[in-house]
């Protein structure tokens, strides 16, 4: 007799960090963050940002491991191969419940969602497949999920989109980016190529750029 597997719908707490006066800022940026990464680091990339004008959210993995072995630093994740579908899911409904929590407190004049590396492909789908709309949209240093249906495309012709990769990027070369933005376009979904001096990481000074 083979082994059934089965899933079951249970409460969690999913963990998130702020930066920024949520009384007076106008605009909202909710920044995904990549492979191995904690959303209480990450969101210290956007300290640059005025807080009066500016309320920056971190959401975080709903996956923590030891990054080496069996104690030490830990990271995030939002998925793996393993179970992917169920797990898209889980952090759909996550950010939703969050997204509609902030709504429900204050008014933005503009939304922006930053998807860095690995957080790339989520925000990707939180766009495609969950309940809320934004403004901008930044694909940094990451990939567009090529499983998306055309429905969830549909959605991304309302928004601004950036494609923005780092000349010294270790995981790719501008040229190859270069030939996925191309691919990226040739699908319908339009997004604006951005490069910068740097590597896999937020750069200060194009996210005041493109944020004003």
């Amino acid at each position: 007799m083979e082994a059934k597997e089965g899933h079951i719908k249970f409460e969690k707490s999913g963990r998130y960090f702020t930066y920024g006066n949520q009384e007076t800022a106008e605009h909202l940026l909710i920044a995904l963050h990549g492979y191995g990464q904690l959303a209480e680091f990450f969101i210290r990339k956007f300290h640059v940002l005025d807080p009066d004008k500016y309320f920056v959210i971190c959401p975080e993995g709903l996956h923590r491991f030891y990054k080496a072995g069996t104690s030490g630093r830990v990271g995030a994740s939002w998925m793996t191969k393993e179970d992917r579908l169920t797990d898209i899911n889980d952090y759909i409904s996550f950010l939703d419940a969050l997204m509609a929590e902030v709504d429900s407190l204050h008014s933005f004049k503009s939304k922006t969602l930053l998807g860095f590396s690995q957080g790339g492909a989520t925000a990707s789908r939180w766009i495609g497949y969950g309940k809320h709309q934004f403004d901008v949209f930044m694909l940094w240093a990451a990939v567009f999920p090529p499983d998306m249906d055309p429905a969830a495309k549909l959605k991304f012709t309302t928004v601004k989109n950036y494609f923005i990769i780092g000349t010294a990027d270790e995981y790719t070369s501008i040229e190859r980016a270069k030939e996925y933005h191309k691919a990226l376009n040739n699908e319908h979904i339009q997004f604006e190529f951005v490069k910068f001096e740097g590597n896999h990481a937020i750069n200060s000074d194009l996210l005041i750029k493109l944020l004003q």
